[in-house]
């Protein structure tokens, strides 16, 4: 015979573990902030153990609340995948943690084709700025910078690869492109946490000397410096796939400068027993059509 914890326990624990907010969890179940507390306390009681450190409204799991709750949220998804395969009932509504530059320069722009194709499914878009943890409580599917890891299927969509680019309106202040004129430019320059300033990088692969009194704009965010060379404020490196609508329809130039590969890339991962399910295949499938797209028309 099994011996099974209080089942409505582990439920609501699973909830405010999740959240880490017992007020969260009680309006996802429905129920009173109290009734969350009395559950978590039974559960603690059943183990013998604390789950939850408490600081004021804080709430952290401690090392058993961690064991449980990574056990508990396979458990779930596990019985969730098997109450759709018996219902017969698909995933309509998905969850995509994106970085918010590849987001907003590339994926945004072409979602309207995947509507068309897949009308019935719906993807909701959380944009992040740094790694994602990959849970089923963050999103379904990621595109981040994350690769190899353990239980998840993934494939590259992008190496980024940056370029030089400025304004047609700055490059057209002189007739021809040279070193004197790049001298004089303003740098907008982006602090990237893995590779420091992103023109010093390039400067270092490239073996070019920037002279000190060169101009420099400084940005914490890769669409800023886009957005500050789109105003004709000076030169900033991007992804060359992110900005090959903007050359193309003339907002930005492409400078003849050497780019510079960064060994970063564009991922999309997700859990390799999510990857046959309709709605996720379905976007596999459409994402890996624009890639192939794009590398036809590569810049």
């Amino acid at each position: 015979m099994r011996k099974l914890p209080p089942l409505r326990s582990l439920h609501v624990f699973e909830a405010a573990a999740r959240h880490l907010n017992f007020s969260l969890a009680a309006t996802e179940l429905c129920i009173t902030q109290s009734a969350v507390s009395h559950q978590v306390k039974q559960l603690e009681n059943y183990f013998g153990e604390t789950l939850f450190h408490r600081s004021g409204k804080q709430f952290q799991l401690t090392e058993k609340g961690h064991i449980l709750f990574d056990e508990l949220e396979q458990i779930f998804n596990q019985l969730n995948d098997l109450s759709l395969r018996i219902t017969g009932e698909q995933n309509q509504h998905l969850q995509l943690a994106v970085f918010s530059s590849f987001a907003i320069k590339w994926l945004i722009p072409r979602l309207g084709d995947f509507k068309r194709q897949y009308p019935q499914y719906n993807i909701r878009l959380n944009m992040i700025t740094d790694e994602p943890m990959l849970s089923d409580s963050v999103a379904d599917m990621f595109i981040c910078g994350r690769h190899e890891q353990t239980g998840f299927w993934q494939t590259t969509l992008h190496n980024e690869r940056l370029i030089p680019v400025c304004s047609p309106e700055l490059f057209q202040q002189q007739e021809m492109f040279n070193a004197d004129w790049f001298e004089k430019q303003s740098l907008l320059a982006v602090d990237e946490p893995s590779l420091g300033l992103d023109w010093d990088f390039w400067g270092q692969h490239n073996q070019w000397h920037f002279n000190r009194a060169q101009q420099r704009h400084v940005f914490s965010h890769v669409l800023l410096a886009i957005e500050a060379a789109n105003a004709g404020q000076g030169i900033a490196l991007a992804s060359d796939f992110m900005v090959e609508s903007d050359i193309k329809s003339g907002r930005l130039v492409a400078l003849d400068l050497p780019p510079v590969f960064t060994d970063f890339r564009f991922n999309f991962l997700c859990k390799h027993r999510k990857k046959k399910q309709p709605g996720i295949a379905a976007f596999i499938r459409w994402l890996l059509q624009q890639t192939n797209e794009d590398k036809k028309t590569s810049i």
